[in-house]
């Protein structure tokens, strides 16, 4: 009977064990399935297992010696329902698509296959990632493991991996455009939604977006993998000099206990001697221009959804996908304008500071009920996505980010640091946290079993 306290041990420690031969792939699937049949029925994170297709690829890998095993060496992934995965139901979230069954799976799912993870379970995604509080029609919504009454967030082209990193107390990064290959869909040059990885800790993330990472012929704008790992970068224990903190991007209501326990955080990075000022780049076009861009992307990716299943999609896509039939070229001139002159000005900004740091989200968890943030701390908000401002105007200048855990709100609900730097600086970035996660203590606060509403 394998150990249910493995549960609790670091994705880089069961690595070590599974290269010791300490535990097998077959023993930490076993442990994990456990895991979900005590916990899982009250967050609804999982909702496709695939524990027969696991078992097979793991006793594959076994056959191979522990040395050809790769980086993961037979370590359990998920991999989120957007994504194909051979032989798995792969839904988006939709209607349309709650019966399909793909036969070949994304570059990502083979690129972590070929490294040595196994893939066990798909993780549950707002409809199309469509606006970030996971719920949908085929299986419903996901819920807070911090209090069940709240939302766990979800993946958005705006605020993918940090939202929901934010929401439940963990690390999520979204990498620079092409860090991590992909399979491009209704476009090669699509580069508002990446893919990246969400761990506990900054060293598992790191891990994680080693084995992720690399280029691949099929994904045009896919980057060669680095001479040096992410995982020693984060362990260089390299330091930040100079750390800019804002609190609102200039852009943004924010929620008053979030920035406080955001700027607390950011203000400790002086403990490991860096100099923390409070300047943000001028992302004024921020709004204006994410509504085009993201609209544009529904419009290419969707629009003949909208055409012949049109009763099946959620209000929210079908808005945003006439939206984007609505644009003129001139409008999509403007607003890649202001991507390029944000992206500029970025780059200007992180010539004087090695790192930018704001919240990750502008409020703490809300209730699940809730489709999306209608107003924060007096403002009401044009749309379903206007209050992930803080964290598309970052995707739109091309900057890796990742949230990191960093405290809680006075009734015990999560906050998240978004850490952001220059593009393709992830190796800086990694570093940067890992320091201050060491200044925080934050590690070893998850995983927790799933806590009724207070």
């Amino acid at each position: 009977m394998a150990d249910q306290g493995l549960v609790k041990e670091t994705a880089c420690a069961v690595v070590e064990k599974l290269k010791a031969g300490d535990v097998t792939p077959l023993d930490l699937l076993d442990v994990l399935e456990t895991r979900i049949a005590e916990v899982d029925g009250k967050v609804n994170a999982l909702p496709t297992l695939c524990f027969d297709r696991a078992r097979t690829h793991a006793k594959a890998l076994m056959q191979k010696p522990v040395s050809e095993r790769g980086l993961l060496a037979g370590l359990p992934v998920p991999i989120k329902d957007l994504t194909a995965v051979a032989g798995v139901l792969t839904t988006q979230g939709s209607p349309i698509f709650k019966d399909n069954i793909p036969a070949k799976s994304d570059i990502l799912v083979e690129r972590l296959e070929q490294n040595g993870g196994v893939i066990y379970a798909k993780s549950n995604t707002p409809e199309f990632g469509a606006g970030a509080n996971t719920f949908n029609e085929v299986f419903g919504p996901t819920r807070n493991p911090w209090d069940t009454s709240r939302s766990a967030a979800g993946s958005d082209m705006g605020g993918s991996l940090r939202n929901p990193a934010s929401f439940c107390g963990i690390v999520g990064l979204r990498p620079s455009i092409g860090r991590v290959a992909h399979t491009p869909k209704f476009g090669v040059d699509r580069t508002l939604g990446v893919q990246g990885p969400m761990a506990r800790n900054v060293e598992d993330l790191a891990l994680l977006l080693d084995a992720m990472s690399g280029e691949h012929a099929a994904d045009p704008l896919s980057l060669p993998a680095l001479p040096t790992s992410f995982l020693s970068a984060a362990r260089s224990g390299s330091k930040p000099k100079r750390i800019a903190y804002s609190p609102d991007l200039g852009i943004t209501p924010v929620d008053p206990e979030v920035k406080a326990v955001t700027r607390k955080a950011a203000e400790r990075f002086a403990e490991a001697g860096a100099i923390v000022e409070e300047a943000h780049p001028d992302l004024r076009e921020a709004h204006e221009c994410f509504h085009v861009l993201r609209a544009f992307d529904f419009a290419i990716s969707k629009a003949e959804l909208l055409r012949t299943k049109r009763d099946l999609l959620k209000p929210e896509v079908i808005w945003n996908i006439e939206e984007g039939l609505k644009l003129t070229v001139e409008k999509l001139e403007r607003a890649e304008a202001q991507r390029v002159a944000m992206t500029a000005r970025a780059l200007e900004f992180f010539d004087k500071y090695d790192l930018l740091l704001a919240p990750a989200t502008i409020v703490a968890p809300f209730p699940v009920e809730n489709r999306y943030v209608a107003e924060c701390d007096g403002k009401k908000f044009d749309n379903y996505v206007e209050w992930l401002g803080i964290v598309y105007a970052i995707t739109l200048a091309c900057c890796p980010a990742l949230s990191l855990p960093c405290g809680f709100t006075a009734s015990g609900l999560p906050v998240g640091l978004q850490m952001v730097a220059k593009p393709r600086a992830e190796a800086q970035l990694l570093a940067g946290a890992k320091v201050l996660e060491d200044i925080l203590g934050v590690r070893g606060t998850t995983p927790i079993d799933p806590r009724p509403p207070r």
